[in-house]
């Protein structure tokens, strides 16, 4: 697969407020494609790696500002989605992305982050935490995808992977996608619905190209193989985990996910959360502030 185009790397700058579009800068790591990021706060170090079907965006209108009461917060577009490269097929492992998270967090010197992910990024958070304990303070693990299993995104998106058909593949269906991702958007949210400001500033074009959704099938492809390997080290792992699940959830069923990798994973922390859906944290961004500060404690 053909590397992206390189995006301009001039920083915006952050005005203070959280009204705007996330300002996104971009970083060159070595063996890894351009990757966009946005900043704000100050404090100890905390990263935030958002899920499928959507870009760093989603932590900008959702917990962000209140992290960055706490913490210098950084969000990432992740390989292939919002503004950040997928040059290659491997950028699509969540271990993969783990390693990059952790080369980023050394780029910009952040010393021994919380890496705080939701869905697919809470696995790759919680792979940092298996991988490298010792660089990192610890996870949280929002509504995280943690065991393998046939997936709906698989169907939807794992053949627009597919090497040299994919890519032709995902465009053709781009009116269909124009009536289905409105409709998974907004189901992701359930049972509340989706707040007003992120259906207003969501770049739900940014999110919804041909492209990016190559590489939502490429991840949902790899996640069998992803999450065997995760499943068989956390009763390996030694980084503090702190698991968020809403009863809710339709996405991920988190009596699976949530509670199993709480059981598995020595000495996890599991805040069960009645009623709330998928996109907890938005909902319940105080739960995140209060798991992320008890992390980095």
């Amino acid at each position: 697969m053909a590397a992206d185009p390189a995006p301009d790397p001039a920083p915006h700058a952050f005005d203070g407020t959280f009204a705007g579009p996330a300002p996104r800068r971009f970083i060159d790591l070595p063996g890894f494609p351009r990757i966009a990021w946005a900043e704000a706060g100050s404090g100890p170090p905390l990263i935030l790696v958002h899920g499928a079907l959507v870009t760093l965006d989603d932590m900008w209108l959702g917990p962000m500002a209140a992290l960055a009461r706490h913490f210098r917060v950084v969000a990432i577009d992740r390989p292939g989605h919002g503004e950040s490269g997928h040059g290659r097929l491997a950028d699509a492992s969540l271990w993969r992305q783990a390693d990059l998270v952790l080369a980023l967090a050394d780029a910009l010197g952040l010393e021994r982050p919380v890496v705080a992910g939701h869905s697919f990024g809470a696995a790759v958070a919680i792979a940092c935490g298996l991988a490298a304990p010792e660089r990192i303070r610890g996870v949280v693990a929002i509504s995280p995808i943690a065991f393998p299993e046939p997936r709906l995104e698989q169907v939807l998106f794992g053949p627009r992977a597919v090497p040299f058909v994919g890519p032709p593949l995902s465009r053709g269906l781009a009116p269909t996608d124009a009536l289905l991702l409105p409709l998974l958007w907004r189901a992701m949210f359930l049972p509340r619905t989706m707040p007003e400001a992120f259906a207003r500033r969501f770049p739900f074009a940014l999110a919804g190209r041909p492209d990016r959704l190559v590489a939502d099938g490429a991840n949902a492809n790899l996640l069998w193989t992803d999450l065997a390997r995760s499943a068989a080290l956390y009763p390996a792992c030694r980084s503090p985990v702190h698991i968020l699940a809403g009863s809710g959830d339709i996405v991920t069923n988190q009596t699976l996910h949530g509670r199993g990798a709480a059981l598995l994973i020595p000495g996890a922390r599991l805040h069960w959360l009645r009623g709330e859906g998928h996109m907890l944290h938005h909902a319940r961004q105080d739960a995140v502030v209060e798991a992320a500060l008890a992390v980095a404690a």
